[in-house]
């Protein structure tokens, strides 16, 4: 039984075979079939080789309405000098245009985008300098419906043309600051040499000042001496003063009592003569004696007032003898405080001079810098230095592993959709003789479209790091895919064409090919785990670009692992209900259409 399954299987292999020679016309359509794929995936790569590096043929419009301006009497027009910055960068085919021009070309899309330099932007740009500075803008003008991807393109071109205007703005911004380090630079180099003559300055007359102290001093101790004498001599004034004062009093007790008895000898003889003579003698008399007694009354008052100012002199001096001898004290405080503070402030000025002198050296270095390896540096001070892990030549290699496993499903899709894969009903071949002697020459397809593709990736350039393991990958993919796919069509018919269909459209997506997953709606994210080619891109990338074992040996064990199960469960079901699968089929055929 088992000989004549197998035997079975043979004769439907032979048949096949015979059918595809016999027939020119079958074997020019089979060639079709294996060389269809390949040009599917190899022209898909060739015409997104390096996309962006072939932007120079992309027509960017640019229009420059700068009037320039002025500032400290030198013009500067910052949009004529964003031209000549264009026009030596191949970026983009920068076309200059007018303002009408330009809008009316991105409108009727001739050219993707422009952008319009405003007459002001010199102006606004030079403002920083004034109380109200105003910020520059450029117009970038976009023809978004035109392309997708040239929208991408020139967005990338907008963002050139506005980091190249800032990166200029920033240059002549810290180029007139640089400048200005020179000033300061000789500036601090003069304050310094100032700063070290005012020290010598300071040392001298802090020195003057310590020998006028101990002049003034040596004159307060003289003072303090003169002060003693003086101090001794009120006393004695004072006291001399006393008895002076006493003696006057005494005086004017005297003569008041002499007063007192002549105006009663003057009153007993007017009283006892009438000679008018004598009467005129005695007013005399009266007269002198009371002009004595006021002026022995006024010498008594003075020498009061003597006594009371010889005694305030006497204390005056005492104090003034202390505030002199306290003055010689801080006399010479004043000495050494004046020499120590001369010390300290020239030393002080010596090192402020000594650091002025040294940031003045510094900033001379840096002030000799060459101005265009400066101006390089303001325009990027920070560079990104790249390093690349599985570094890839170009942006086609880069995405052929989608491309190539693409293809793949295509040719098998093609192939299953072309070729039918036969019905045990009405044979004497049972279901799954039926399905493994069909399953021969899809299999043998599948070996020759790879083959082809393979030769044409060598051709086209594509990079490769592990040659042998790349070849064995693309040919179990291209295997792994035309038994999935056949195992579909060869069970269920037509509805399995479907499904290798939908599978496609949702493949295209959902594997990370191009686009990371986790970018994309969170279905794909949810299916992508599930599907054949996110574990075949896996395999064919890791061969391709660069081994990583622990990536690449999981993706074959789940490839392989769906390819098994799948297999299985359609054999199950070509097995136990081959008629009813192809019932949509029968139904299709009797509808005359297909």
């Amino acid at each position: 039984m088992a000989g004549r399954d197998i035997s079975n299987v043979v004769e439907i292999i032979k048949k096949d075979f015979k059918s595809a020679f016999s027939n020119p016309i079958v074997t020019i359509v089979l060639i079709g079939i294996i060389i269809l794929p390949s040009l599917y995936a190899l022209l898909n790569i060739q015409a997104c080789w390096d996309p962006y590096g072939n932007t120079g043929e992309v027509q960017f419009a640019i229009a420059n309405l700068d009037k320039g301006a002025s500032y400290d009497g030198v013009e500067i027009n910052v949009g004529d000098e964003l031209i000549k910055d264009l026009k030596d960068n191949d970026k983009f085919n920068w076309t200059f245009v007018t303002e009408d021009e330009l809008r009316d070309g991105v409108y009727k899309g001739d050219y993707y985008a422009g952008i319009v330099i405003p007459e002001n932007l010199s102006e606004n740009i030079l403002s920083i300098t004034s109380d109200d500075p105003q910020q520059a803008k450029l117009e970038y003008v976009v023809n978004v419906k035109s392309n997708p991807v040239a929208t991408k393109l020139t967005d990338s071109g907008a963002n050139a043309v506005y980091n190249a205007l800032n990166a200029k703005i920033i240059e002549i911004i810290n180029l007139a600051a640089y400048g200005k380090l020179g000033e300061l630079q000789a500036g601090l180099a003069s304050g310094a040499g100032q700063l070290s003559s005012g020290g010598s300055q300071l040392s001298a007359g802090s020195a003057q000042v310590s020998s006028g102290a101990s002049q003034l001093s040596s004159g307060a101790g003289q003072l303090s001496d003169g002060a003693s004498q003086l101090s001794d001599g009120a006393s004695q004034l004072a006291d001399g003063a006393g008895q002076v004062a006493g003696g006057t009093q005494q005086a004017y007790d005297k003569v008041n009592t002499y007063n007192t008895e002549i105006h009663e000898a003057t009153g007993y003889i007017r009283e006892h003569t009438s000679s008018p003579l004598i009467h005129e003698v005695t007013d005399k008399i009266d007269s002198k004696s009371e002009n004595v007694t006021g002026k022995v009354q006024q010498l008594n008052d003075g020498a009061g007032q003597v006594a009371e100012g010889s005694a305030s002199l006497a204390e005056n001096t005492g104090r003034l003898k202390l505030g002199i001898d306290e003055l010689a004290e801080g006399s010479l405080s004043l000495a050494a405080g004046a020499e120590l503070l001369g010390n300290a402030a020239a030393q002080a000025l010596f090192t402020a001079a000594a650091s002025l002198a040294s940031t003045a050296n510094t900033l001379g270095e840096i002030t000799g810098i060459n101005e265009t390896i400066l101006g390089d540096y303001f325009y990027s001070p920070v560079t990104l230095d790249r390093h690349e892990v599985f570094s890839v030549p170009d942006y086609g290699s880069n995405v052929s592993p989608f491309y190539l496993v693409l293809s793949m499903w295509v040719g098998a899709l093609i192939t299953c959709a072309m070729l039918k894969p036969g019905v045990a009903k009405g044979t004497k071949y049972s279901p799954l003789e039926m399905y493994f002697g069909k399953l021969a020459i899809f299999f043998i397809l599948s070996i020759l479209q790879v083959s082809v593709t393979i030769i044409g990736a060598f051709i086209l350039g594509i990079y490769i790091a592990n040659v042998p393991l790349f070849i064995f990958s693309a040919i179990l993919v291209s295997a792994v895919f035309m038994v999935l796919i056949y195992s579909l069509v060869s069970a269920l018919g037509d509805v399995g064409k479907a499904v290798a269909i939908v599978l496609l459209v949702i493949q295209i997506s959902g594997t990370g090919g191009i686009y990371p997953v986790q970018i994309m709606d969170h279905f794909f994210q949810v299916i992508n785990p599930y599907l054949p080619m996110t574990y075949a891109i896996t395999l064919i990338r890791e061969a391709q670009l660069g081994l990583v074992w622990s990536n690449y040996l999981p993706a074959l064990a789940i490839l392989l692992g769906i390819g098994i199960v799948t297999v299985a469960v359609l054999l199950v079901v070509k097995e136990k209900a081959d008629t009813a699968a192809h019932y949509f089929e029968k139904r299709l055929e009797d509808s005359g259409l297909f």
